[in-house]
């Protein structure tokens, strides 16, 4: 006889693939492929203390679905940042498409509020936007905004996709979002087909230490026709 706890089991698996595959058949629509780097470690030894924080789980991000043809736009574009001569790396690492942990895949940006701008080059219409701080040891990072805009200075048509300063400390206004821990599946930001050239990242230190990082940052997007 079989369990009534088995039998949910397999209707909840059902259900689930039933949901997928309703996703993916979407007209015009399809999953976005994000590549994810090897896992550096599993749970966090020590309670990371910020507020608002997101519980650090094991679950796979759900299925996110973008524009057929919606690729990463970031590969390879230049990158400008608040300090243009970092502590470790290069600043072209950012966007070089290189995700892994290891040492020599990321770059160390001085103490405090700093930022790095990718120029699309073009203007685009951005679904998603992927972000590897820095994964190889558990922490979460501090005034994390993400803005667009139609212009390198940030005066023309300036949005915020992403902030999680509770406090207003970077002086872009007060944000909403929740702190996370960084892990190797990178945060996915839902930029809902906004359109711009310019991607913008703002952080400032994290819970370990003053300093800034960056592995890796991906743009989802399409050329706007």
């Amino acid at each position: 006889m079989k369990s009534p706890i088995a039998g949910l089991v397999v209707a909840a698996v059902v259900v689930a693939a039933a949901i997928g595959i309703h996703h993916t058949r979407r007209p015009g629509l399809a999953l976005l492929d994000i590549k994810l780097p090897g896992p550096m470690f599993v749970g966090t030894k020590e309670p990371i203390r910020v507020s608002n924080l997101r519980k650090l789980t094991v679950e796979d991000r759900p299925p996110f679905l973008a524009p057929v043809g919606t690729t990463n736009v970031a590969l390879g574009k230049s990158v400008a940042a608040s300090d243009e001569e970092p502590i470790i790396g290069e600043i072209e690492m950012i966007t070089d498409g290189d995700k892994e942990a290891a040492d020599g895949s990321f770059v160390e940006l001085a103490p405090f509020l700093q930022h790095v701008t990718i120029d699309l080059e073009s203007l685009h219409e951005i679904y998603a936007v992927m972000i590897w701080h820095y994964h190889k040891l558990p922490r979460a990072y501090l005034d994390v905004v993400v803005q667009i805009a139609g212009d390198p200075d940030f005066t023309t048509n300036v949005r915020t996709l992403f902030n999680n300063d509770i406090d207003n400390s970077a002086g872009l206004g007060v944000g909403t979002d929740m702190h996370y821990v960084e892990t190797h599946k990178g945060e996915l930001i839902d930029a809902k087909g906004a359109k711009a050239r310019y991607v913008r990242l703002y952080s400032n230190g994290n819970t370990t230490d003053d300093l800034n990082h960056y592995v890796e940052v991906e743009v989802h997007g399409k050329p706007t026709k």
